[in-house]
């Protein structure tokens, strides 16, 4: 039994209803639909065809390039059964010009002399092709009379498939189901759709599904485009519903004197770049307003995102509150004390951290200091959300790594203080598309120069037979006093684990370069061995540290001059940027070399160059987006990304863009969405699935 969620429109349920509702579906073919993702009439519509066949008639098959599909008019000359068990049954057909035949395997005689009695004329399309110096069509996929010729389309879409589930299948069942499809009323902005030139959504729909050439599969043929925006819309509609409830929630206007954050400055041996002024700023004002904050910091590494962040923190201590700074890991959290410790001082805050290790007298005494207000700022990691952590007025939270945050843990984070700023930062560069995808209920602030005497890392690419070389490089540099990165592959699904492979790097490196040389660190270590392990390198009591890719966030040696990644073909280039940023933090001259084992993909030559040309992450994260798609890009099941059937999120971004914009008009005129067009948006995020959407609406 179907339960139909409480409010669905009534003009949605045969959409919602069960499959076996579509012509030529049974329960049986219903499971095999499943292996296609569609479970509902809904599910079919948008699923849209991935190529066609051209089927137009031919007088005769002279007239097409062989080997090719052929749909042609032809008489039935002569039925030649097999000779033997196993054979062909062979039927001779003759068009316009010229004889050739029909071959079938494992036929059944009777049924075929019902379909192709001889004498009689037939309209037929399959593959032609030559053997044997013959024309033949194998298995042909249409057989009808001359009068039926209209169920041949002139071009056939040709859809997806699965097992248990033919083209012929597909075909009908999506016919069916469009005719399920009501017409609703419009959702689009008017203006929007006469300048984008699209249809309603029931003729966009049909068209889709019904192609008339190979260029109108083309994601951007006014149809297409139109249900991609779909998509697009829902789900912007539902980022801006989360963005306006947060705003909703009265916040506390936290004035910024300048009275803490100009002794930063002033303490500081560099000025702010433009872009650090900008978005401390952009942040000010919104820490100044009636509403609460929701704003990501986003900054490629060594942009001087900790900067920003402090004055964030300075404007609510400013304002007479406190502020939180919150790290994924230990290491991050210590060092996040370290760099803002100086700072701190020459502002004259109580700068605390609090992590998993504090117990007993000192957490006690941490916390009390935390209720009375004495700790103005606390850094540490996700211990700082406890339940017994209670702060005197707590006016901002920053995020550190939002990336390993979903929107729903970011709604849990305002929780603590009644009306709580949120400012997360991520290092890693997003491409605009996925950004607007996955922080559409965010202001976002970017960090896109890099603070002056930053230096370059000049990047190199190395295959793996001069493995020798390298190693010999390594001690040269270690007995220089210098410190080095070795970063081990990415194992894929076989019996050798990712630590085995660091395990293994790290036995042979020990042999090479001496015991007390090399450290390891890999995910699977007790965390305390992680941190200790760590705390040696950062100590300069080791000189190199073999590593999986649990350093690709945090940890800053200035002394580390040489970043080694071994089989840097297998790795994402967004991923290899970050990798690369953990040096070139220190006064020395940094080297990145990327070990390749040969022979190298076209794919992997191009994503190694890109990094070897460009210490941008915004412009390598937009190649890395293009080159591996979203999903791979981000990992869609962890990150929340919605999973769109028609939108392409690496060759739209222009679309998202005008989708958000969009939709933060219409909330903006018509919050609750009661407006005839609001209504109409209803119906949209009900057809597109959008359950958060409508739960904000409800409890609005």
């Amino acid at each position: 039994m179907n339960v139909v969620p409480k409010g669905r429109p009534e003009a949605l349920f045969p959409l919602f209803a069960k499959l076996e509702t579509l012509t030529g579906v049974g329960p049986k073919t219903a499971l095999h639909f499943a292996g296609l993702n569609i479970a509902t009439p809904r599910d079919l519509i948008f699923t849209l065809p991935t190529s066609g066949i051209d089927r137009s008639r031919k007088a005769s098959i002279r007239d097409a390039v062989l080997p090719g599909v052929v749909t042609v008019e032809v008489e039935i000359r002569m039925h030649v059964p097999p000779s033997a068990k196993g054979r062909p049954y062979y039927v001779h057909v003759r068009d316009a010009q010229t004889e050739f035949r029909l071959v079938f395997f494992h036929a059944r005689g009777d049924y075929l002399q019902k379909q192709l009695p001889t004498g009689q004329r037939r309209l037929v399309s399959g593959k032609i092709e030559l053997f044997d110096a013959m024309a033949q069509m194998v298995h042909p996929d249409h057989m009808v009379p001359v009068s039926q010729a209209d169920e041949i389309p002139a071009f056939e879409p040709v859809y997806p498939l699965t097992h248990g589930v033919t083209q012929k299948m597909m075909f009908r069942a999506a016919r069916s189901a469009l005719d399920h499809v009501p017409a609703f009323a419009e959702w689009i902005d008017g203006a929007q759709r006469d300048k984008a030139g699209w249809p309603d959504f029931q003729t966009a729909l049909k068209t889709a599904h019904a192609p008339q050439s190979l260029k109108e599969l083309a994601p951007t043929t006014p149809a297409r485009e139109r249900l991609a925006y779909d998509e697009m819309f829902a789900h912007q509609l539902t980022l801006s519903l989360a963005r306006a409830s947060v705003r909703a929630t009265p916040g506390i206007a936290s004035v910024a004197t300048g009275r803490l954050q100009s002794k930063v400055l002033a303490a500081l041996p560099y000025r702010p770049t433009g872009a650090q002024s900008r978005a401390i700023s952009e942040i000010a004002d919104d820490m100044g307003a009636a509403t609460r904050m929701n704003r990501l910091l986003q900054g490629d590494v060594g942009s001087g995102k900790t900067l920003v962040a402090l004055m964030a923190l300075l404007t609510a201590v400013e304002a007479g509150g406190q502020g939180v700074m919150m790290a994924p890991t230990e290491i991050l959290a210590r060092q996040h004390m370290e760099s803002l410790e100086p700072l701190a001082e020459a502002a004259g805050i109580v700068l605390a951290l609090l992590t998993g290790r504090d117990k007993g007298a000192e957490r006690k005494a941490k916390l009390a200091a935390l209720a009375a207000g004495d700790i103005h700022v606390l850094v540490g990691t996700h211990a700082v959300f406890q339940k017994d952590v209670v702060f005197a007025d707590l006016r901002l939270s920053v995020v550190d790594e939002q990336h390993r945050f979903g929107v729903s843990q970011r709604m849990e984070l305002g929780d603590k203080g009644a009306a709580v700023d949120v400012l997360v930062m991520t290092a890693t560069p997003i491409p605009r598309s996925l950004a607007l995808t996955q922080y559409g209920d965010m202001d976002v602030s970017v960090l896109d120069e890099k603070p002056p005497g930053r230096k370059p890392i000049t990047t190199a690419t190395v295959s793996t037979a001069r493995m020798d070389e390298v190693v010999a490089k390594l001690r040269a540099a270690i007995d220089a006093g210098r410190q080095a990165y070795w970063v081990c592959p990415l194992v894929e699904e076989s019996e050798v684990s990712d630590k085995t492979a660091a395990e293994e790097r790290f036995k042979r490196l020990r042999a090479v370069l001496g015991e007390d040389v090399v450290g390891l660190v890999h995910g699977q270590m007790p965390p305390a061995e992680k941190d200790a392990a760590m705390a040696k390198f950062v100590a300069g009591d080791t000189s190199i540290l073999v590593a999986t890719t649990v350093i690709e966030v945090g940890v800053n040696v200035p002394n580390a001059t040489i970043m080694v990644i071994e089989r840097a073909e297998g790795f994402g280039l967004a991923q290899l940027h970050q990798l690369r940023g953990r040096v070139g933090r220190g006064e020395g001259a940094s080297t990145c070399l990327l070990l390749f084992q040969d022979p190298l993909s076209e794919t992997a030559k191009r994503r190694l160059n890109i990094l070897r040309e460009s210490e941008d992450g915004f412009r390598i994260s937009e190649e890395d987006l293009e080159m591996r798609g979203a999903g791979d890009l981000i990992g869609t099941a962890q990150s929340g990304l919605p999973r769109f059937r028609i939108a392409d999120l690496e060759r739209q971004t222009a679309l998202m863009a005008v989708a958000q914009s969009d939709a933060r008009a219409l909330l903006a005129g018509d919050p609750a969405l009661t407006t005839a067009r609001g209504q109409a948006a209803r119906v949209l995020l009900w057809l597109m699935e959008q359950d958060r959407a409508i739960r904000l609406l409800s409890v609005g």
